[in-house]
This record gives structure tokens, sequence and C-alpha cells, in this order.
């Protein structure tokens, strides 16, 4: 019965995350660029220290972030994972601030082993998020008019993956094959202000949808140092994919508060729209039981990668990472002592590319950093986790005019379901 009802608690959140995954989490207005806000794929301990995870390989955790990780789990366990977030933001563009609050399930994924070399995973995890809404009054030749911008969607990674172990439970091989949905919408509304000008109100909108297949290999070496100390070296790639995508773009033209004319509409299906390849390289150093370090580095080559057939709207942009975790007494009675504590750090750039002019061709972009805090609360068993991590991220412009710095103080709660569930107990 208490295996039924976790089962049944399991299944009502995978519905709650699938239900709420299209909601938007951020109000950037750096999204209306490109595919938005690119997605955080690592999870519980991997979110508080920094978002590593190419190098993490532990039997308590789904790791989507390097496949090969999946086969280090016990061949009688079963994983389930779930995580919601909360962000308060604030935007400052030099002369005015504003404060935003955003919530959203992030993902859900389960890992189940076949045999003891072998382990699957699938899940749900963010690829990007757009999500803005702001406007501007201009006036041109003694016509005063609004421009309000607003964009909403994302896109989503529906995968599945497996993982092998190839030699001793020390190298294992692992690959991740997504399909990649979602659909990403941007308007631009012009209202006219004052009397009746002989302008109409006009209205556009672009959408693009992107329905295609993504692949992601990885693999990891762990060499052990003692009988409770090991470090694990691990490597990602991702290829580059040319998206099965559609554009539908509309431009209608309002007569009155009411009644609209359709001035164009149109799908468009030749523009060209690429990922790029990325590679990633870990390592992490483990004390069973008390202490974990990791390192992580990516690169994303986005640079020449088509939008809308355009090959001069990214930068190519990397990642560095790095935490730790640590346990005062894993065995101890104590709460507080078997507790796991996090911390790390994060760097990268913005493969987006804004405010491009014959002036100024390569544009602007901007820089992140993050730091993050974060502690693992163990449950009756000690083998489930409810994870809570604390994040401050700032995205610094490389110039101040005519761009946006932004703030956030991100918190993600994490359920890490770790079960026992293929175990015989012997009846005497």
């Amino acid at each position: 019965m208490l295996r039924i009802n976790k089962l049944l608690i399991t299944g009502a959140f995978a519905f709650i995350c699938v239900s709420m995954m299209a909601q938007n989490n951020t109000n950037s207005p750096y999204t209306r660029y490109g595919y938005g806000d690119l997605g955080d794929r690592s999870f519980g301990a991997g979110r508080a220290m920094g978002g590593v995870g190419i190098g993490l390989r532990s039997p308590l955790q789904i790791n989507p972030l390097n496949p090969a990780s999946y086969s280090c789990m016990d061949s009688m366990t079963f994983i389930f994972d779930f995580g919601v977030a909360a962000q308060l933001s604030q935007f400052d563009d030099g002369n005015s601030r504003q404060h935003d609050k955003n919530g959203n399930v992030e993902y859900m994924a389960l890992q189940f082993p076949i045999s003891r070399r072998l382990a699957v995973s699938a899940g749900l995890l963010p690829y990007s998020f757009v999500g803005y809404k702001f406007g501007v009054v201009r006036s041109s030749s003694d016509v005063t008019y609004t421009e309000s911008y607003n964009g909403t969607g994302g896109l989503t990674d529906f995968y599945g993956g497996a993982s092998f172990d190839i030699w001793k439970k020390r190298l294992a091989v692992g690959a991740n094959v997504g399909f990649l949905f979602g659909n990403i919408l941007h308007s631009q509304v012009i209202t006219m202000s004052g009397e009746s000008t002989g302008a109409y109100n006009t209205s556009r909108s672009e959408e693009l949808r992107v329905r295609d297949l993504k692949f992601d290999f990885g693999i990891q070496y762990t060499h052990p140092i003692s009988k409770t100390e090991q470090l694990t070296f691990g490597a990602t790639f991702s290829p580059r994919k040319n998206l099965h995508a559609k554009s539908y773009n509309s431009t209608i033209a309002y007569v009155s508060s009411t009644t609209g004319e359709t001035l164009s509409s149109d799908t468009i299906t030749d523009k060209d729209f690429s990922l790029p390849n990325t590679y990633g390289i870990g390592v992490s150093y483990v004390k069973q039981n008390k202490l974990t370090l990791a390192v992580d580095f990516s690169y994303e080559n986005w640079k020449k990668m088509p939008y809308f057939g355009d090959k001069n709207r990214f930068n190519n942009e990397y990642r560095i990472g790095g935490g730790c975790e640590y346990i005062p007494n894993y065995q101890s009675k104590t709460f507080f002592n078997r507790m796991k504590y996090r911390a790390g750090i994060h760097y990268n750039n913005s493969y987006l590319r804004m405010n491009q002019t014959t002036v100024n061709p390569e544009g602007d972009s901007y820089h992140e950093i993050g730091a993050s805090l974060g502690f693992g609360l163990p449950l009756i068993d000690n083998r489930s986790f409810l994870n809570i991590s604390l994040e401050y991220v700032k995205k610094n412009p490389e110039v101040k005019t005519n761009m946006i710095d932004e703030r956030y103080f991100r918190f993600t709660l994490n359920y890490t379901f770790n079960e026992l569930w293929f175990f015989k107990r012997k009846v005497e």
C-alpha cells in the first residue's frame, strides 16, 4: 500500500509538471532576440553548485547534463526528480527600475536500471524561455504613437536516454535522444495617440514553431584514489542540428478598436534555423559521504548559426562553473549533521547579439555571473532528498547605452525520490 501511495504521488507531481511547463519564468527584454534565455539543465545538487554536472556521477540523483552518469545508480533503485523555481527580477535602464516576480515548474525526470550495467532515464527539460512586455512612446511627423512589445513561449526538450558501463563501473558512455518542441511568439502593437490622423493602429506578429529531434552524447571515466576517494572526468557533445521549423508572420491594421483588416499573412518554410555544436568537459573529486568538488566548462558554437536565414545573429557562448558539497557526518542522528551543504559560482557570456546597425555591425551583448548556496535535506531513509538552492545572477551589458542591467534572486526547490523498488525482502 505504501508503494502504491508513493506511485500515486509521483504520478500527481508528473501531471502537475506537464501542465505547468509551458508557463513563463522570465520577464527579460533580452528574450526578444533569438531563442530567448537558454535553460539550465542541471538538477538538485548541481543547481546549487554553479550548475555543474558533466563530471558528476552520483547514484542518488539524475544528471541529464551528462547521459553517461545514469549507469552509476544501484541496480534495484528507482529515481524520480522534479523541480520548481521562483525568482525576483530587477531591471535597470539607467533612468528607471522595474521589479517582477515569476514562478514555474522547471523540469521532471525519472531513471531506473535495466541491468547491472545499463540504466535509462527520461524527462522534460527547458531548452529556452521567452517572456517580456515593454513599450515606448515615439513621435514622427507631428504624430505621436506608442509601440508595445510582447513575447511569450519557449522550447522544451522531452528526452530519453541510456547509459552503459563499459568497464568495471569506471568507464561509461551514454546518449540522449530529445524531442525539441515549442512555440515562440513575438508581437508589436502600434497605437496612435490623440485624434484621428489618417493612420491606423497596427499589430505585427511573428511566431516560430519547432518540432524536431536532437542528440546528446557523453562519456565518464572514474579513477579511484583510495577506498573512499575518487576522481571522475567527463565529456559531452551535442552535434549541430538544422531545425525543422516554421514561421508565421502577420500584419493587421485596425480601423477601429474592434475591427481590423489583415494586410499580410505568410507561412514561411524556407528560412533556416540551426542549433550549434556544443562541447563540454568536467571533473569532480568525491570523498564518499563527505565532500564533493566539481568544475565544468562548456562551449557552444553559435556564430554563423542561421536564424530566419540570417547567419549574423549570435556569438559563440562559453560557460565555466564550479561548486562544492559538504556533509558533516553522514551517519549522525542529528539532522543538521546529515544535511548536505552546497555552494557554487558560474560565469558565461551570452550567445545573443543586439542593437546591430551599419555603424555597429557586431552589435552588443552581455555577460552573466552568478553565485549560489544550497542544502540537501535528507528524508527518513537518507536516500531521498529535498534540495533547496538560492541563486543570485547578474547580467552585465557590454555597454550601458540602450541596454538593461538585470539582476535575479532565484529560489529552486527540488525533490529527489529515491526508492528500492526492485528489492525483494525475504520473509522467514
